[in-house]
């Protein structure tokens, strides 16, 4: 729900369709409760995956998923479709009758009729569309009777809390230098469209991109009650103060330097760097705890905004927070409003031909607003204690064959070595689900009231988020919740985390052989503990902390090493017309490459001095990558692809797949693969 997490590194992106906009469909999907039959379909090698037409040292990934993508269209509410989706679609099958159940007959716990009452509102579209503008109207009232600067920083600070994202950012973080504390920080923000670029590109396809987008903002406009004329002149002026906060905004590639967004700051600096913005005031609206020092993240934004705020007119900024209040809002307004933006953020930005089933967008929104109290039904129904123990198994192994890996270097220098291992030690491991699961007691849930519940459970997790400035890191808490099909790994903190969620088949499956479990989940375990050694996570040491402790000759090492990764990825296509970026993705690219090496060497160690027969027609180093590779079947749309390109620090399957496999000797020996072929890299890339 918060954004401020800067540099946890997930492994796969959130699917995008899901993040940007909201189902409006008002009827049911076909029920779902075969969805363990399903998972047991998916376990294990999927031999018609493979396309046997296909040579796999010339295209590995259409070799290992040519035969899954012909025979797996993208379904029309999607804008991508992988194995996945699948395995997503199964996991909200399983919340689904987890909600109904608590919507229908409750359990004598509280959060059960909570998680029912928030959801039942949810499916009540009839009601949203009876109510039409009614539940958001109060905020375009204030909005309207704004008269001065002080309404303009009332304003804000209220929206924030309830999670209208306008102008920036404001929460906690952990301080880079001293991460045992929790500090107050401020983030860039306050667009609509998805990166400062849309913006700022002159190419036919971003012009056109933006009178598109332009379009939406005034129909938008309109349902307010504006005139078109009126509309129109406010989209204008929408626009271009969109356009000046993207010029003053940090690219992504600069924003994945971790020196490049901290800029501790005491209250008064803050205050000189912004003197048009009153901070007291804010933070008093907000109701911010006493702090003396805050992160801020971005200066030249905050310079560039400030300027902004001195000299834009307030009738601009008016219409800036009604577009952004309905943009944050549509999702829970009537289908009219909701459909207005699933055509510009689904069907135009993505690719998606219709939307989501309502279910599925009710599941979602639950999932977001009361995550640990859903999650809590969902672990007792498909994970508990036992998964949670096998998986720490493979945990451990992999930490096993990264440490030999790194004493194995021939790159690294002993001491710089030294401190790896000492960092690798130390890092922890969060499976399945909290130790604790988080209080909800507070957040009021009133069936009937989607809008009102939804702010209502932000603004408990805002208060929540602001009320650790100044305290101690609480290192046990999840950034995700149980159900997400996600992993990531957290810098500062210096832990992995794997949710319930990603832990089922085809990523995970108790009946499964090694070599489909290790070149599977082994291989995301490995990703996400190679990131604490990726462009980013290098930068912290041990405790989390941002301290540079290499050497010097072992930093430009690494920099060499990285940048083949980086130059080998920018090769790839993301659509035919645009290459992907592989400064972008370069962290995401090294953890799959470091990843997929050291969860082979835990396989290897398995199985011993014996490995186990052909089974399927394939050695046990190539159902390895093949089960690595499956992970990764997927189709996208044009749309979706292109946008990914732009912000996604993931590359596709397909360059995921063969990005990795074509730097690995041990592949091209297993597939038998000749000197030449598209799967042997002449200049293979190896980090970790």
């Amino acid at each position: 729900m918060r954004t401020l997490k800067m540099l946890k590194t997930f492994v796969f992106v959130v699917l995008p369709t899901t993040a940007l906009v909201a189902s409006a469909g008002s009827l049911l999907g076909p029920p779902m409760h075969a969805q363990q039959a399903a998972a047991a379909k998916s376990a294990g090698l999927d031999l018609t995956a493979i396309d046997k037409t296909a040579d796999p040292c010339v295209d590995f990934y259409q070799y290992a998923c040519g035969g899954w993508i012909a025979t797996h269209p993208i379904p029309a509410d999607q804008s991508s479709w992988g194995r996945a989706n699948e395995l997503d679609e199964r996991n909200q099958a399983t919340l689904r009758k987890i909600l109904e159940d608590a919507a229908s007959h409750p359990k004598p716990e509280a959060d059960s009729k909570k998680i029912g009452d928030f959801y039942a509102s949810c499916m009540d579209d009839s009601a949203a569309n009876q109510k039409g503008l009614a539940p958001v109207q109060p905020e375009l009232d204030r909005i309207a009777a704004m008269a001065k600067p002080a309404d303009l920083v009332a304003e804000l600070a209220r929206l924030h809390t309830m999670g209208v994202d306008a102008l920036f950012n404001f929460g906690s973080q952990e301080d880079f230098k001293d991460s045992k504390v929790e500090m107050a920080t401020i983030d860039q923000g306050g667009l609509g469209l998805p990166d400062r670029d849309y913006y700022l590109k002159d190419d036919a396809k971003s012009q056109e991109l933006r009178k598109q987008y332009a379009a939406h903002v005034g129909r938008m406009l309109t349902f307010t009650d504006e005139g078109a004329d009126q509309a129109a002149a406010d989209t204008k002026s929408i626009m271009d103060l969109e356009a000046a906060l993207a010029k003053v905004s940090m690219e992504r590639v600069k924003r994945r330097e971790p020196a490049n967004v901290y800029h501790k700051m005491t209250r008064d600096e803050l205050t000189a760097l912004t003197p048009a913005f009153d901070w007291p005031a804010y933070l008093a609206g907000v109701k911010a705890p006493a702090f003396t020092a805050i992160n801020v993240s971005q200066p030249d934004f905050f310079k560039g905004a400030d300027a902004l705020i001195a000299s834009t007119p307030m009738n601009v900024w008016k219409a800036y927070l009604r577009w952004h209040v309905l943009h944050a809002t549509a999702r829970f307004l009537s289908a009219k409003v909701y459909d207005e933006s699933f055509d510009f953020f689904g069907k135009t930005l993505t690719g998606a031909k219709e939307p989501r089933p309502r279910w599925k967008r009710c599941v979602q929104y639950t999932d977001e607003s009361l995550g640990e109290a859903l999650g809590r039904y969902y672990v007792d129904e498909t994970f508990g204690a036992e998964g949670k123990a096998r998986m720490l198994t493979m945990v451990t192994a992999l930490e096993a064959s990264l440490e030999t890996d790194i004493q194995q270097l021939d790159w690294m220098t002993a001491e710089t070595k030294k401190q790896a291992l000492v960092k690798l030690h130390a890092i922890t491991n969060k499976i399945g689900y909290p130790d604790t699961w988080r209080d909800y007691s507070s957040v009021r849930v009133v069936r009937g009231d989607l809008l009102g519940n939804h702010a209502r459970a932000y603004a408990f997790e805002f208060t929540r988020d602001i009320g650790k400035i100044g305290k101690g890191v609480d290192k046990s808490e999840w950034l995700m919740t149980p159900p997400t099909l996600n992993a990531y790994y957290h810098p500062v903190m210096n832990n992995i985390n794997f949710p319930a969620g990603i832990l089922q088949p085809p990523f995970f499956d108790r009946a499964n052989d090694d070599a489909i479990n290790y070149g599977a989940i082994g291989a995301i375990i490995g990703h996400e503990l190679t990131h604490g050694f990726d462009d980013q996570g290098r930068h912290f040491d041990a405790d989390g902390n941002l301290r540079d402790w290499w050497s010097e000759a072992d930093s430009k090492e690494f920099e060499s090493r990285a940048s083949c990764v980086a130059d080998e990825y920018s090769k790839f296509d993301a659509v035919p017309d645009m290459k992907l970026n592989g400064k972008l993705t370069l962290g995401e690219n090294t953890a799959d490459n470091g990843g997929v090496r050291i969860a082979r060497m835990a396989l290897m160690k398995a199985v011993g001095a014996n490995p186990p027969p052909p089974s399927d027609g394939f050695s046990l180093d190539q159902r390895f990558f093949v089960a690595y590779a499956q992970v990764w079947c997927q189709s996208q749309r044009p749309e979706i692809a292109r946008m990914l390109a732009t912000v996604d620090v993931h590359s596709p399957g397909r360059a995921r797949v063969n990005g990795v496999v074509s730097n690995m000797p041990e592949f091209q020996k297993a597939f038998s693969c000749k000197a030449g072929s598209p799967m042997v890299n002449p200049n293979m890339c190896h980090v970790w």
